[in-house]
């Protein structure tokens, strides 16, 4: 029976392993046994969906699409089961809306949410997808992404929300050089009248693989004691993950 599309997509994807993590085109259609033409042509809609990216080398590494994907699969490292009792312990102790999200293209995905008592309107929920530069965990993400991601959100993806919504593209530059710098990101009302977040990075062997955020109200009076409750929660996560961390090559997107 011929091969069908997905299972040369699939035998593509397949060559990739601990020892070839970066392969030229030729390795590749050596290894899958498909012509060189087939695998071009195949690794072209593979790098537009994110699966597989290609370097200045020429060479070909698994996308963080692939990547991210692994983070969430049953059996490998579960980032929300992990994360699960950190996001408790951060909502006992602020009783905020507490998030745990991950960059999914231009997008946030809401991977859990632990709900609080504050009256704060909430768009999010788990498994739901907002602009990157609109919400605390968004800016995170958006900070510590690809540039290409980066100048994606810069040129095209600042839409207004609200009233507050930053949407000047020098303006979030230099707000994504402050997450960077201070460790933490900050939104107000930007998202949603009347809700206000702060979001820090969950990061591991120096790769930022998810973000932590609260939103409350105001943040007036309480942004320091959000962070250094965030930040501690996400350094607890960070050493849960790294015994089974494998990071993604330079320059995945």
């Amino acid at each position: 029976m011929a091969a069908t599309v997905s299972s040369k997509l699939l035998s593509l994807l397949g060559t990739f392993d601990s020892r070839h993590r970066r392969q030229t085109l030729s390795d590749i259609a050596r290894r899958s046994g498909l012509p060189v033409s087939t695998t071009h042509r195949l690794l072209a809609e593979l790098a537009a969906w994110g699966a597989v990216r290609r370097l200045d080398s020429g060479e070909y590494v698994i996308g963080r699409r692939i990547w991210r994907l692994g983070l969430l699969a049953v059996g490998e490292v579960d980032l929300s089961r992990v994360a699960e009792p950190f996001l408790h312990d951060i909502h006992a102790a602020t009783r905020a809306v507490v998030h745990l999200a991950v960059r999914e293209g231009t997008e946030v995905l809401y991977l859990d949410r632990v709900s609080g008592h504050a009256s704060v309107p909430i768009v999010s929920t788990t498994g739901s997808r907002l602009p990157l530069h609109a919400t605390g965990v968004g800016k995170v993400l958006l900070a510590h992404a690809p540039k290409e991601v980066q100048e994606q959100v810069l040129v095209h993806g600042l839409t207004r929300i609200t009233a507050f919504t930053v949407t000047e593209p020098g303006r979030m530059r230099a707000q994504l050089h402050r997450v960077r710098r201070d460790g933490y990101a900050q939104t107000f009302e930007e998202m949603t009248l009347g809700a206000c977040s702060v979001g820090v990075p969950v990061e591991v062997d120096g790769h930022v693989v998810a973000a932590l955020g609260i939103v409350v109200p105001d943040l007036r009076n309480v942004r320091a004691r959000l962070v250094a409750a965030l930040q501690v929660a996400a350094r607890g996560i960070a050493r849960m993950l790294e015994p089974s961390f494998h990071p993604p090559e330079a320059g995945l997107g």
